[in-house]
C-alpha cells in the first residue's frame, strides 16, 4: 500500500489574517506523515498594486496579468507570503521548503492563449507540467514543499497560475505514487445543505449525491468550479478530497468527497 500525501491548498481570508494563518499552521504542523502545501495570495497583492497606482484586473475570480501586475504578484505570492508561511512552519518543527513553480523545474505552465479575454501572463497547466520526481525527493527527504501561485514556461517567463489549479494538478500527478488526500482549506466548515446555517454541513458527498444536490439548487454558484474540479481530480486517481475549515484540520468536521 503507497503512502498517504495530503495536500493542503489554502487562500482567502487565512492568509489576509496573521493570527488565524499562524493557527492553521501550528494545526498542520499535527498532522502525520508527508504533506505539502499550496497557497493564494489573499487580497494582500490587489492592495499593494492599489497602493502602487495599479487597478487590480478580475474576470470571473481570474487576475488579469499585466507584465507591471505580474512584478507585484510574484514579488507578494513568491516572496513575503511563501516565505511567511514557511518560516510559520519552521516556528512549529515543520521543515519546509518555498517553492515557485520555476525553482527545480518543478511546474511548468504555458502562457494562456488570447480569445475573448488576454489575460496576460496566465499560466495554464497540463498532464506533463509537474516534475513528480523531484518532489518525490524533496518528499523522502522529510521536507514539506510550500507552494505559491507562481509557475514558469521553461523560456524564462514566470507566469501567474491559480492555485486552485496548481493543487489540483500536483494532486493528480502524484497519486500514482502516493495516496493523495487533497484538502481545500477556507472559512466554511465544509460544503453546506443551507447556506444560511453553519451546522449544515453534509458530511459526505459522491459523484452521483453531487449531481442531485446541484440539480436542486443546494450547491450553486463559486462552489460549482471547485467541485467540479475536485471531482474531477477523484476521476484522475486522487484518493479522495476534502473541503474544511482551515482551523479546524484535525476536528472532524468537513465534507470528504469521495469516489463512489
Amino acid at each position: 500500500m503507497s503512502e498517504v500525501l495530503k495536500i493542503f491548498k489554502i487562500g482567502g481570508g487565512i492568509i489576509d489574517d496573521a493570527a488565524q494563518l499562524g493557527q492553521f499552521l501550528a494545526a498542520l504542523a499535527r498532522v502525520p506523515g508527508p504533506k505539502m502545501v499550496v497557497h493564494g495570495g489573499g487580497k494582500g497583492a490587489s492592495q499593494m498594486l492599489q497602493d502602487l497606482g495599479i487597478a487590480p484586473q478580475m474576470v470571473q475570480g481570474r487576475r488579469i496579468t499585466d507584465a507591471a501586475t505580474l512584478d507585484i504578484v510574484t514579488m507578494f505570492y513568491a516572496g513575503k507570503t511563501n516565505k511567511q508561511v514557511v518560516a510559520g512552519l519552521q516556528q512549529h518543527g515543520v521543515d519546509a521548503l518555498g517553492l515557485s513553480g520555476a525553482d527545480g523545474n518543478v511546474i511548468r505552465a504555458s502562457k494562456r492563449p488570447v480569445k475573448e479575454i488576454d489575460y496576460g501572463f496566465v499560466g495554464d497547466l497540463d498532464e506533463h507540467s509537474v516534475n513528480t520526481g523531484l518532489l518525490q525527493t524533496l518528499l523522502g527527504t522529510g521536507l514539506t514543499p510550500v507552494f505559491c501561485a507562481i509557475t514558469h514556461d521553461g523560456h524564462g517567463q514566470l507566469l501567474n497560475t491559480n492555485a486552485d489549479t496548481i493543487a489540483s494538478s500536483l494532486a493528480r500527478a502524484l497519486a500514482p505514487f502516493y495516496q493523495v488526500e487533497l484538502h481545500f482549506c477556507f472559512e466554511k466548515d465544509g460544503v453546506l445543505a443551507d447556506v444560511t446555517d453553519e451546522t449544515s454541513v453534509i458530511p459526505q458527498i459522491t459523484p452521483g449525491q453531487y449531481q442531485e444536490l446541484k440539480a436542486r439548487g443546494v450547491i450553486a454558484a463559486g462552489m460549482v468550479p471547485k467541485l467540479d474540479n475536485a471531482f474531477a481530480a477523484l476521476e484522475a486517481g486522487v484518493e479522495r478530497v476534502v473541503i474544511e475549515n482551515a482551523l479546524k484540520i484535525n476536528e472532524p468536521v468537513k465534507t470528504i468527497l469521495c469516489r463512489n
